[in-house]
């Protein structure tokens, strides 16, 4: 009885296991149900190579740059280390962090509001005494920064920008002579989130004609 229950055990696991590679491998419902999480191989999934850092400033009308977080009344750390901003990857609520440091403060008049993010890989958090065990060369970080948005004194979106990250995946599709080659035969075509459009209907034409004003991931600039 003993060796049937385990041989069938191990077989039930070996199944999950077949399973889980299988969907991952075709990305057959890989977030179906919650318990997916524990056959689907998805190791690492939210690790990355890089450390990130999130940087809120403003440009004056006078041509001087003021850093809005931290503010002056000091940093908010809520797990560890660092600031809250810093948690920010979406730079979804580096906006409003922005505009309370410009409400609570005396300041001149605001041009523009930037949030920045800045990347380098992690081998270069590594201890001193780590670092001279496992590299030969000095230890020189070289961080990577890329503006995410651009915006009014009054907190409304200028221009935006994808994170580090996509920006370096598509310009490696980009660079792809097979796709440019594509490109330059086929016929353009936007693509429509369905999130976008309400209750079924389509999106309006108004909509479609403003939006090819716009290039997707162009560069800011200054």
């Amino acid at each position: 009885m003993k060796r049937l229950l385990a041989s069938a055990f191990i077989a039930a696991y070996l199944f999950a296991l077949s399973m889980g590679v299988f969907c991952h491998a075709v990305n057959y419902k890989v977030g179906s149900h919650p318990a997916m999480y524990f056959v689907v191989w998805d190791m690492f999934c939210g690790w990355a190579a890089h450390s990130t850092r999130m940087h809120v400033l403003a440009e004056g009308e006078s041509g001087a740059v003021y850093e809005l977080a931290p503010g002056p009344w000091g940093e908010y750390k809520p797990f560890g280390s660092l600031g809250r901003r810093h948690y920010d990857s979406l730079a979804l609520s580096s906006a409003n962090l922005a505009m309370n440091c410009l409400r609570h403060t005396k300041h001149e008049p605001i041009a523009r509001i930037f949030i920045v993010e800045e990347n380098w890989p992690k081998k270069y958090n590594l201890p001193d005494s780590i670092w001279e065990k496992h590299f030969d060369g000095p230890k020189e970080k070289h961080s990577y920064y890329q503006t995410r948005y651009i915006l009014s004194e009054k907190g409304m979106v200028l221009r935006a920008n994808p994170n580090w990250f996509s920006k370096q995946a598509n310009l490696a599709i980009a660079d792809n002579p097979r796709l440019q080659a594509e490109s330059r035969r086929d016929k353009a075509f936007f693509a429509v989130s369905p999130q976008l459009q309400l209750n079924g209907t389509n999106i309006p034409q108004k909509f479609l004609e403003q939006s090819s004003q716009f290039t997707a991931g162009s560069p800011l600039g200054n």
